[in-house]
């Protein structure tokens, strides 16, 4: 990692990882900012349940849409969006893509599911980053030639288990175009 890529030290490691190999396959996002639950981007704009405590927002470079990091719950929560109506990759495509770097992976479960009006990808694994054992939700979206990826990652186990009502009433809370009543 390049020094000053991160805004903490461990934590936006880890992080910046994560957020790094995400970019490479789908471009850097557009920086964008969070006014309530409404992410406006350069590209995007939609609403989302945003953690509460002990959930922290952290940025990467200014180049993800969204990050948030528990020291208490030991997890990252991310979510990215991009652009490209001319771009029809299948979610299951969209979903490895964001696994590159990634070794030993082993899906738990895979299964294409409702969310905002179209179908999702939800994808549960196990996988190692230079040799740390993670455990991780996907989630791949695609709506109106964008594609959206959120991501919860964890230490394997009760670290996971204790994130995943968190990361799911963030998904629950995703709408596009938002709601700016």
């Amino acid at each position: 990692m390049m020094p000053g890529l991160l805004e903490s030290g461990p934590v936006g490691r880890q992080l910046g990882a994560w957020v790094v190999l995400s970019f490479v396959t789908l471009g850097c996002a557009s920086a964008g900012s969070l006014n309530g639950n409404v992410f406006r981007g350069q590209e995007t704009s939609y609403q989302i349940a945003v953690p509460g405590p002990p959930w922290q927002r952290v940025g990467v470079n200014k180049d993800n849409d969204l990050s948030w990091h528990s020291a208490a719950k030991a997890g990252v929560l991310q979510v990215d969006s991009k652009c490209n109506p001319d771009f029809d990759i299948p979610l299951q495509a969209l979903t490895m893509h964001l696994l590159i770097g990634f070794t030993d992976q082993k899906v738990i479960s895979q299964q294409t599911l409702p969310m905002d009006g179209r179908e999702a990808m939800r994808t549960h694994l196990q996988a190692k980053l230079d040799g740390v054992p993670r455990e991780m939700l996907l989630q791949v979206l695609k709506k109106d030639g964008c594609v959206y990826d959120f991501a919860l990652i964890t230490p394997p186990g009760p670290a996971f288990d204790e994130a995943l009502p968190d990361f799911d009433a963030l998904l629950a809370g995703f709408r596009t175009p938002p709601d700016t009543r």
